[in-house]
């Protein structure tokens, strides 16, 4: 998990948000009102980026760039029609401005604040305290996709391979592997109420609903495992769990500590809580030599290898690990062993 201003630059160059907050009220007293002669997109730019950075808000000029755009009718700054930076505004798309902005200056992210945002090409709603899915998310999903084309039958994908992701969340990585993969269907959990609504809605928004099966579920109680035996076994457990440090939780950005759902990126002592529970029972639902893919910390290839060593009757091995786009270890592929 990066921090969000790290986040939001590895997001400029090719990724957008849209949407909304909905029916969201204007405050009768906002701080930092618009100046009466600032009308036009460009110059509400520069107004609210000088007021961000004065409050020491992350991407000051980014965060504006997509407010602006986004009351304007676009994903990002750079698609708005030429006319459309000098043009005059209204006086309700200056307040809304505001308001919006009135969000970011309480440090909630812009992705919160617009309501939607990309993700590998796929259009999401995004709503607190659902997880936002990271950039990294995307190498992780490349690299399954990479996989299951490339080498097939390493994945079991006869026909197109049957996929448990464990942490849905906003259903990025299950709607992401549907959109690519056709022949494929999809069983995801999450204990959250509000990520298994988020991901029903995002699954039907993108039509994908027909081929994947939402159901909460705590993968840390082992007996609820047994709800999945009857749609296994599968080719694929894929999952971005947990796994912040918990001594590293505090040091996190405000828009995370603050809005996030802290289950979903606490991950105990050392981070490994919840990856131990998938890889003890993942067993019970793959298929001989199925594959899991982790989206994990940095410091866990050498951890998770030396716990799957010390529990040989899972019969997992650790066959790759692949870095993210900062040079870190980050995507781990663990393959169950044929009898």
């Amino acid at each position: 998990v990066k921090l969000w201003g790290r986040m939001l630059r590895a997001l400029i160059s090719a990724l957008g948000w849209r949407g909304g907050i909905q029916g969201c009220a204007f405050s009768s007293q906002q701080p930092h009102l618009t100046p009466t002669g600032l009308l036009s997109a460009t110059e509400l730019i520069s107004h609210w980026t000088a007021v961000f950075e004065k409050r020491g808000i992350p991407e000051a000029r980014e965060s504006s760039e997509y407010i602006v755009a986004h009351v304007l009718g676009a994903k990002t700054f750079q698609s708005l029609r030429p006319g459309l930076l000098t043009q005059p505004l209204t006086r309700w798309q200056l307040r809304y401005i505001q308001e919006l902005s009135s969000y970011r200056l309480q440090r909630m992210p812009v992705q919160y604040i617009l309501g939607e945002w990309d993700f590998h090409g796929l259009s999401l709603k995004m709503v607190p305290p659902v997880f936002i899915p990271r950039p990294e998310t995307e190498e992780l999903v490349e690299w399954v996709l990479e996989e299951v084309t490339q080498r097939p039958h390493a994945v079991g994908a006869h026909g197109g391979p049957l996929i448990l992701e464990v942490g849905c969340g906003s259903g990025a990585i299950s709607l992401s592997l549907l959109s690519k993969l056709p022949e494929s269907q999809v069983i995801a959990v999450d204990k959250g109420e509000a990520a298994i609504c988020l991901t029903h809605e995002n699954a039907q928004r993108l039509q994908l609903q027909d081929r994947i099966r939402i159901i909460p579920l705590d993968v840390t109680l082992e007996q609820n495992w047994a709800h999945l035996l009857p749609w296994g076994p599968v080719d694929l457990v894929i999952s971005n769990p947990p796994y912040v440090f918990h001594r590293d939780m505090e040091q996190l950005a405000p828009e995370i500590l603050s809005y996030e759902d802290p289950t979903a990126l606490d991950g105990g002592e050392e981070g490994m809580d919840i990856i131990t529970h998938i890889l003890a029972l993942a067993p019970r639902l793959l298929k001989d030599s199925g594959s899991i893919f982790l989206e994990v910390d940095p410091r866990h290839p050498e951890l998770i290898g030396s716990w799957l060593q010390s529990r040989p009757d899972l019969s997992l091995n650790l066959v790759a690990v692949r870095r993210d786009f900062c040079g870190r270890p980050r995507f781990l592929h663990i393959q169950r062993s044929e009898p």
